[in-house]
């Protein structure tokens, strides 16, 4: 099945600059003991997806948080934040002006002149600087593969000179490349001071993307589920928690580098990742796994139609495969499979019923039936 690595990003710069749980919501707090040195921590962002579960831990780790950005999605938080006003599309950091941190993490950027103009603001003002980036960075997903890798490049005119509106009329094929002209921004702008964080799929409670949710959603629904393929493609991703808490620990150690985070630990399939949420949902329900084949001829679309499943071959043979072997090395840590879909199960269920009556991904429960019927209609004809 050919499979675009773009294609599969093409909402996800959208989702990463916007992913907001909602006007005045607060996160519980994190059991974390407090961090032997507190930090004076900007965040450049902070109301969106990962932004509220940093926030969350670094304040129980007992640091001083700073958030930067429009104000257009107020929260209460846990403790005492400090809320500064600007637009980094507009230029207008004039709030960031005579002021001093020990670390800043950048989490929504993926224009390259939004850390340009950071790096100008924060120029002698900071003594660390984490970018939150994308394991849609690399050129290819054909094989498994780490940090070395070749990045995409970038073949327009000028990256500076792309804009929030431009880019959301070629977000699938600007995506990547802009996040890796970013990147090297980011270390022109902070020599010797920048941390790369390279997520994968995020899940947890908080996501308004719903490519995880789905197939919670999907399982405690019941009755028969379409599985792709045969269960045996791997998955990888990480609970915004998990890689909310590493970003802050991250910052504590002042450890700098480039690092893909995704997970679990140990490979996972997608087999196992079904059973895995089951088995504290327990769902009355049976998958049925349909051949990858069937679903490229039946134009079901990998990432979408059915989230988090990549087929493992072809120019995606090494897309759920990235190493994450300098990630675990610096302290990365997961949550239980199990935590991370009963929780994000939980968190659903609390949204709006109009919220929860359409999943902005996977397949619909009158798409998915037709697919089953068919399939099995073929099985027993011995197609």
């Amino acid at each position: 099945m050919p499979i675009n690595r773009r294609d599969f990003v093409a909402r996800s710069l959208l989702a990463a600059s916007g992913l907001g749980l909602g006007a005045g919501t607060a996160i519980g707090a994190v059991p974390a003991p407090k961090s032997v040195k507190p930090l004076r921590i900007l965040i450049l962002g902070g109301t969106g997806f990962i932004g509220p579960h940093e926030v969350t831990y670094a304040l129980a780790r007992g640091h001083k948080l700073s958030l930067f950005n429009r104000g257009k999605s107020p929260h209460t938080w846990p403790g005492e934040v400090e809320e500064l006003i600007g637009d980094r599309n507009t230029g207008d950091l004039k709030a960031l002006a005579g002021r001093e941190w020990d670390v800043c993490i950048d989490n929504p950027t993926t224009l390259p002149f939004w850390v340009r103009d950071a790096g100008q603001a924060l120029r002698g003002k900071v003594g660390h600087y984490i970018f939150i980036s994308t394991i849609s960075v690399y050129a290819a997903n054909d094989t498994p593969a780490d940090e070395t890798a070749l990045l995409v490049p970038y073949t327009g005119k000028d990256p500076m000179a792309e804009t929030a509106d431009t880019l959301r009329g070629h977000v699938g094929e600007l995506y990547g490349p802009l996040k890796a002209v970013s990147e090297r921004e980011a270390e022109k702008q902070f020599p010797e001071m920048t941390t790369i964080i390279r997520p994968g799929l995020i899940a947890g409670p908080g996501d308004e993307t719903d490519r995880f949710t789905y197939w919670l959603v999907r399982l405690a629904r019941g009755g028969e589920v379409l599985g792709p393929g045969d269960g045996s493609d791997p998955v990888q991703f990480i609970d915004a928690r998990d890689l909310a808490e590493w970003t802050i620990r991250t910052a504590e150690s002042r450890t700098t580098g480039v690092f893909n985070a995704t997970g679990p630990a140990a490979p996972l399939t997608m087999a196992a990742m079904i059973e895995g949420i089951e088995r504290p949902i327990k769902p009355d329900a049976k998958v049925t796994w349909v051949s990858t084949d069937f679903l490229e001829a039946e134009k079901v679309s990998p990432w979408s139609d059915l989230p988090v499943w990549v087929p493992a071959r072809g120019d995606s043979a090494g897309f759920h495969r990235r190493s994450i072997r300098k990630a675990l090395a610096a302290g990365l840590t997961f949550r239980p499979l199990g935590t991370t879909a009963v929780d994000t199960l939980a968190w659903f269920r609390e949204q709006p019923a109009e919220r929860q009556a359409k999943l902005k991904a996977g397949l619909p429960p009158e798409r998915e039936a037709a697919l089953l019927a068919k399939w099995k209609a073929r099985q027993a004809s011995g197609g």
